[in-house]
């Protein structure tokens, strides 16, 4: 398993060795221990998700509070996308910076964001199937989108025409959701972060 940073602090590309044969393959898609020596804690795993895209499909950009956050450890089971790390952490030194990723049932790379980042992907294939190892359950109170075709991220969508969702299609742009107090901040990331990784309990409300 090979891990490592990419261009966006808090965030980690992973890629597992696969041992195949005749009889088909075995991998570690996931090992806690390596993943918590790279990013200075371990992941907690209160909830998994799964969700299926029809190609075409774009989903994002999500995001919530911090704290408590949400870090997400995601993988491409089925078919294949590409993955959106987005900084909207405001302070933070690529604050509006994002950074592509392929996540395909052939590499089977994984993508790691830390509490704090945006998060989004296009569907390159019918049936697209991501799964999800997320560090907090689902408070919708606390979950926020910015629109993935805000100009001024510009991202460049691997999709003609992306299908979106009534939300995200509703979503506010970056300097809009900037204004109204929605993003991260990154110094308060940090922070949060910082407590993780000394082992101190950051919130205590049993999330």
């Amino acid at each position: 398993m090979k891990i490592r940073p990419l261009s966006i602090d808090g965030a980690w590309e992973i890629t597992p060795q696969q041992y195949g044969d005749p009889r088909g393959l075995f991998m570690e898609w996931y090992r806690f221990d390596r993943l918590a020596a790279a990013v200075g804690h371990p992941l907690r795993l209160p909830q998994g998700n799964l969700s299926v895209s029809a190609q075409g499909v774009v989903r994002g950009i999500h995001f919530a509070d911090v704290p408590p956050g949400q870090a997400k450890y995601v993988t491409c089971v089925r078919g294949a996308v590409i993955d959106m790390v987005v900084d909207v952490r405001v302070g933070s030194p690529t604050f509006g910076q994002w950074e592509a990723s392929r996540l395909d049932d052939v590499d089977r790379r994984a993508l790691y964001l830390g509490e704090g980042l945006g998060h989004g992907f296009c569907a390159l294939t019918e049936d697209a199937t991501l799964s999800y190892l997320c560090s907090t359950t689902y408070n919708p109170t606390a979950e926020h989108a910015v629109h993935p075709l805000d100009p001024q991220l510009a991202i460049d969508w691997p999709a003609r025409v992306p299908l979106l969702s009534t939300r995200d299609a509703a979503a506010p742009s970056l300097a809009q959701a900037r204004t109204a107090g929605l993003l991260p901040d990154y110094q308060t990331c940090r922070s949060f972060v910082a407590s993780l990784n000394s082992g101190a309990t950051p919130y205590s409300d049993g999330r």
